[in-house]
């Protein structure tokens, strides 16, 4: 259960929709996660509307039965947001919100407003706007009477929240000059990764709130924001590290997540710099998560989009502390054994035994195997500093008694 605080949470449903594409086990995944990042936006699920539909309505996405089913709940319950775990067509956006009367959010939309939540600095804010546009350009047609009307609230932070005079020249024009503006500050940090010399880089990746932040902080002894919430962390943060007599620069990047909208895609792809310009990537895995083998696939995906796959990895896997199996009484000879009755020494002999020595299990909130960790990582940029500067090998010697 997620902890609610003393906040006035906005009360929402869910929908999704089973097809060729996703069983009821995975959308029951996707619909978890998309309450968390309701939940994260400032919102609680009070309800959740699944349909087994194939292909979806191209009118609603749902059937008119299953349509009619959830406004008479929007309108018995007082619900002031409808959320679809699919983004949605701006035609069936608009039939949707003719039907409900309500607001009607899909995952993209809702992640580009937890984006605005979180956004920090002037690039973080501006490469966010530029999304949410590029994501209104198409649905303004009908939409602002709609947004007159809501105030406020989940989906409706940043330009949603506009005149009425926002047309779409304004809206073009507008895009036009944050991507100039962004032009402007990659080119200032350009220069600034320029200035940080030949020190060896190594960048945090990993899926959204697998604890990057939080193994960041026990590295860099630094003070990264980090909560248990999606998306907790938006701008890049480079600190300096040195392990042993062994510096280098360590970066915290933005979480990846399973559907991240293309807008944001392309927008942070400037951000992505740091990964794509770093010379080892340390891959953060929440090992207690039950679907922590998809996140995995998520995030090389996308490091795949930002021509990064190929570099040098180590698997992280974090929250060894948090991890759970469920197991099998020795009388039982009906259960059948799974991967949810793995326990992570069962872990380690399965597919994991291909990355080897380039797999550490640790706790980092509990500071758990760091040691080894820390060994692991002083090894590996050793040995990049060592083929960039030959000359100073005899600097770092094989062995140190303390990292």
């Amino acid at each position: 259960m997620l902890e609610k605080k003393d906040i006035d949470y906005e009360k929402a449903v869910l929908i999704g929709v089973i097809n060729r594409e996703q069983n009821e086990e995975k959308v029951t995944e996707y619909l978890d996660e998309l309450e968390f990042l309701t939940y994260t936006a400032g919102g609680e699920v009070v309800k959740r509307f699944v349909q087994r539909m194939d292909p979806p309505d191209p009118k609603t996405l749902i059937g008119s039965g299953k349509m009619k089913e959830v406004e008479m709940f929007v309108e018995e319950n007082e619900i002031g947001s409808v959320i679809f775990d699919d983004e949605l067509t701006p035609a069936q956006q608009r039939n949707i919100e003719k039907q409900l009367r309500c607001k009607i959010i899909d995952r993209t939309s809702l992640i580009l407003d937890i984006f605005a939540q979180r956004a920090r600095t002037s690039y973080a804010r501006t490469q966010v706007e530029l999304a949410q546009y590029e994501y209104l350009l198409p649905r303004l047609t009908g939409l602002w009477t709609h947004l007159e009307r809501q105030r406020g609230g989940i989906g409706m932070r940043g330009p949603g929240e506009t005149e009425i005079e926002t047309d779409r020249r304004i809206v073009r024009d507008r895009i036009s000059l944050l991507k100039k503006k962004l032009l402007k500050i990659d080119r200032q940090m350009e220069t600034q990764r320029g200035n940080r010399g030949a020190l060896v880089r190594v960048a945090l990746v990993g899926y959204t709130n697998v604890g990057k932040s939080t193994l960041m902080n026990v590295i860099s002894k630094s003070d990264v924001f980090a909560e248990n919430k999606l998306f907790a962390t938006l701008d890049t943060t480079v600190r300096k590290v040195v392990i042993g007599n062994l510096p280098f620069l360590l970066s915290d990047t933005v979480g990846f997540i399973r559907k991240l909208p293309t807008q944001l895609v392309e927008s942070f792809k400037s951000t992505l710099d740091e990964v794509r310009e770093a010379d080892m990537l340390l891959h953060v895995v929440d090992i207690s998560h039950p679907q922590f083998e998809e996140q995995i696939d998520s995030v090389n995906n996308i490091l795949g989009e930002i021509e990064s796959a190929d570099k040098k990895t180590i698997m992280v896997f974090n929250k060894i502390d948090q991890y759970e199996h469920e197991t099998i009484d020795s009388d039982d000879l009906t259960t059948e054994k799974t991967e949810r009755h793995f326990t992570i020494d069962e872990w380690k002999n399965t597919w994991m035994q291909r990355v080897g020595k380039d797999a550490i299990f640790i706790s980092a909130l509990n500071k758990e195997n760091m040691d080894e960790f820390r060994k692991r990582v002083y090894d590996e940029v050793r040995e990049i500093h060592v083929t960039r500067f030959p000359y100073n090998n005899f600097l770092y010697p094989e062995h140190l008694d303390q990292y």
